[in-house]
């Protein structure tokens, strides 16, 4: 099996020009990027209508010796089926913030242009959120009932379909970020889903171990039992320090607070199995990117992107071709 590429997420870089992100990843030695589609990095519409513009967003790539496997949608995708409250309004356009209707069917247009401008630049995979209708309900008091949840899994399908029906017209897969704030959190909801969804072939997975670990879910199992559905894969790690005061909710303390019962920690410094990660992604045979979600409040963003390229190379290994004990045998 040849090297998985390894690629960075640009979402936590979108408040720099594209092609500084491009110089810097490049002189660091990334393989690719995953590009966000926010900030100047990709425009969608552009992308689904403007072959220049795709011209000019490939001629910077290849400037640096970078490719793009897959394209991230996370803030449009969380604008389609979410419950409405003020906070959506930092993720939709400018002409429809404040009015939920408009928002939707704003998010809704642009994740099928979405799907063209992946097609366009030559990527197989969209990954992102698709928001939740319930997810203010997960505790489930003031009592949720199964009348609520059932109707809420059915409203993702019916606002989602019509999408999917574009990623399935151009060849294009969409990748779900497993999130808390998602229809699907962990792992019986994620399973509940792709149920709902008649197990449609457009939809799987963007697996990342940090959103499963401070659950209590182990990651390398659900990339084993959801084997079929990995379609890409982020490389992000946590930490759980549960001190006897911290909950694991996050007591309303801002990510990166020494208080906090977790967070997010460059790779390698929480408590992510990685070498068991990369076990199941070599038995499933996964040979997609390995794609860096750069998050760390109490460290310098360029040291980490460079050690996590390091971090990567270094755990990632390829599969036996032969049994261990071949050479035993007469």
């Amino acid at each position: 099996m040849a090297r998985r590429p390894v690629t960075i997420f640009t979402g936590q870089w979108a408040d720099l020009p594209f092609e500084t992100v491009c110089q810097k990843m490049s002189a660091w030695g990334y393989d690719g990027l995953e590009i966000a589609c926010w900030g100047d990095h990709l425009n969608v519409r552009q992308a689904a209508q403007d072959p220049a513009y795709v011209a000019e967003r490939k001629e910077i790539l290849a400037k640096y010796g970078l490719k793009c496997w897959a394209i991230g949608a996370h803030l449009t995708g969380q604008c389609v089926g979410d419950l409405y409250d003020p906070r959506l309004d930092a993720f939709a356009a400018a002409e429809v913030k404040g009015d939920p209707v408009k928002i939707r069917a704003w998010a809704i247009e642009e994740m099928k242009y979405t799907a063209r401008a992946a097609a366009n630049l030559g990527c197989q995979v969209v990954t992102g959120f698709t928001g939740s209708p319930i997810w203010k309900y997960f505790y489930s008091f003031p009592p949720t009932t199964e009348e609520m949840v059932e109707a809420a899994f059915a409203e993702i399908v019916e606002l989602w379909t019509p999408i999917f029906d574009v990623f399935d017209e151009v060849g294009v897969k969409f990748a779900l970020e497993v999130h808390p704030t998602e229809i699907a959190f962990d792992y019986y909801t994620a399973k509940r889903l792709l149920e709902a969804f008649d197990y449609r072939p457009t939809l799987g997975f963007n697996f990342d171990p940090s959103h499963l670990l401070w659950q209590g879910v182990k990651p390398h199992l659900f990339i084993r039992d959801f084997a079929d559905r990995i379609y890409h894969v982020h490389m992000k790690d946590a930490a759980v320090t549960l001190d006897g005061r911290a909950g694991i909710l996050g007591s309303h303390l801002t990510f990166g607070d020494g208080r906090r019962g977790w967070n997010f920690r460059s790779l390698g410094h929480g408590d992510v199995d990685f070498e068991a990660i990369i076990r199941e992604l070599n038995a499933i045979g996964y040979t997609g990117p390995l794609s860096i979600e750069w998050e760390d409040s109490g460290m310098d963003r360029e040291f980490g992107a460079r050690e996590a390229l390091e971090f990567v190379r270094r755990i990632d290994f390829p599969p036996s071709a032969i049994a261990f004990d071949d050479s035993m045998r007469k």
